[in-house]
């Protein structure tokens, strides 16, 4: 090959080392920050291509995403002393490269700033909270307020926090079961409350309709001896009305009455043959009429 066409070859791969050395491109979800001689000199935000000293300059690439941490569940204590076992994650992102770079170096020394923030503040809000509170009533209400703190005190190490979240909240393996014993206690206490109060209630629907049978069959009994009375003076003066017509023949139907009612079949009476009783047996029959 021509001499010259070895130095141009030669020329060439020394300008492509050299571009190469000289340039960096940074991509639109990232931030680069140029170190010179380990130290930080430049900050690129803006993504394309730009350029550096070649050999004495390097260049340090942070995502800027908004990133995830996903915690290690951890044990945390209640007002009302009861211990959780919180499982949370943090959604954050690299707001200052510079600032970041001198306080974390990198992601990994981030995240473990970011677990004693965040835990930090859990434990402080949860310890003024009670379990109720933290599982439902004020849960959203927490987890602003732990957000708002923890960004506070991750923006020294050029961390911006952009959420801090709840993913599970249970009780330790060795609460659970106390915990079950306690809810069935409660609810026996208030089954037992429910059914006493349904057995008073009870009495009280039955003695109150008792007291409405009673009086209704007063009533109904006073009515009936009223129309009983009425109806017994009604047959009387019916019966003194119809009798009092022909005397003889009314006694005569009491005695023939009072004889079927006293001489059944197979009936024997001994009386003396003058007694009063008999004195229409006596009798001969009456002459026909001329």
């Amino acid at each position: 090959m021509d001499r010259r066409w070895i130095v141009v070859v030669a020329v060439v791969g020394l300008m492509v080392a050299v571009w190469n050395l000289a340039t960096f491109r940074v991509p639109q979800w990232e931030q680069a920050l140029v170190l010179q001689l380990g130290e930080p000199v430049r900050t690129v935000r803006e993504p394309g291509l730009h350029f550096k000293l070649p050999f004495i300059q390097n260049v340090e690439y942070f995502d800027k995403r908004i990133l995830d941490y996903d915690a290690a569940p951890k044990e945390l204590l209640t007002r009302d002393k009861q211990q959780l076992v919180v499982d949370n994650y943090t959604r954050w992102r690299i707001v200052d490269s510079l600032q970041f770079y001198r306080a974390v170096l990198n992601e990994g020394g981030a995240q473990s700033r970011l677990d004693d923030i965040v835990y930090s503040n859990l434990r402080e809000n949860f310890g003024r909270q009670t379990l109720n509170e933290i599982v439902s009533a004020k849960r959203a209400e927490l987890m602003e307020e732990i957000t708002k703190k923890s960004d506070a005190s991750a923006r020294q190490y050029g961390i911006e926090v952009v959420d801090v979240r709840i993913k599970r909240a249970d009780l330790p393996e060795k609460n659970e079961q106390n915990v079950f014993s306690r809810m069935r206690t409660e609810r026996e206490r208030l089954a037992k409350k429910f059914r006493a109060e349904g057995d008073e209630e009870s009495r009280k629907i039955r003695s109150e309709s008792d007291k409405q049978v009673q009086v209704l069959t007063a009533e109904a009994q006073k009515q009936a001896d009223i129309l009983r009375g009425q109806g017994d003076a009604e047959a009387v003066r019916i019966f003194a009305d119809a009798y009092g017509r022909d005397e003889e023949f009314y006694e005569f139907i009491r005695t023939l009455d009072a004889y079927r009612r006293s001489l059944p079949d197979s009936t024997t009476v001994v009386l003396s043959p003058d007694s009063p009783f008999f004195r229409l047996l006596k009798k001969g029959p009456e002459p026909p009429p001329q």
